[in-house]
């Protein structure tokens, strides 16, 4: 099970900065207010499924940034936080090659996870993808490890989770996973092979071996 953003994506194509970097001096809407009227109110709603991302972002947009349609935004959006790391996509392919099914899961609404999947090309890469617009609940929440398991044809102690948010890990292990925190600092193919070899339930590719 494969995180996203963090893991296999990291914001801007030229930089790989943060997708917002540049948006005021864009789109001239600062990113404070946005996080405050917007991310701070709604985005817990809209990563969850309750309600979908244009429909939210419309009356916040005409009160904050009455010049930019939900669209534009989403588009801009989703258009800079496409840095993907392809190292680490090249050994997905490896490691499916052996017979080992990838999935991504991950915290995303329903037009971002579809833009993942197809607009990037995340879909040649992995067997699905789970994501919490679509489970109703979202990492760290026990829930959401939990719903994923419930999916999968294997028992909760056979899943993996690679994800850079220690806290996303502390939950997988809670829910019976294994779990690999990701530092992207050595290639995952040797990092798997050291978590077999150790037998342990959580590993760092940056620090070796932990408990929880």
């Amino acid at each position: 099970m494969m995180d996203v953003d963090g893991v296999l994506v990291h914001g801007r194509a030229e930089d790989s900065r943060h997708w917002s970097t540049s948006l005021e001096a864009d789109l001239g809407l600062p990113l404070d207010i946005l996080q405050r009227e917007f991310f701070d109110v709604h985005w817990e709603d809209v990563v969850l499924g309750r309600v979908m991302l244009a429909d939210s972002l419309s009356p916040v947009l005409d009160k904050i940034a009455p010049h930019i349609k939900p669209e534009q935004l989403i588009v801009y959006w989703f258009e800079r936080d496409s840095c993907l790391n392809r190292e680490l996509l090249q050994e997905l392919i490896t490691i499916r090659s052996a017979g080992i099914p990838i999935y991504l899961a991950t915290n995303q609404e329903h037009m971002r996870a579809q833009h993942l999947m197809q607009t990037l090309g995340l879909a040649e890469y992995v067997d699905g993808i789970h994501y919490s617009a679509h489970l109703g609940a979202k990492k760290p929440s026990r829930d959401f490890s939990d719903r994923v398991a419930s999916t999968m044809t294997v028992p909760a102690c056979e899943l993996l989770l690679v994800d850079d948010t220690l806290d996303n890990i502390r939950s997988a292990v809670t829910a019976g996973w294994q779990a690999l925190h990701w530092a992207g600092e050595k290639s995952l193919t040797a990092t798997l092979g050291k978590l077999q070899r150790q037998e342990k339930s959580v590993l760092s590719d940056g620090d070796g071996i932990t408990r929880q």
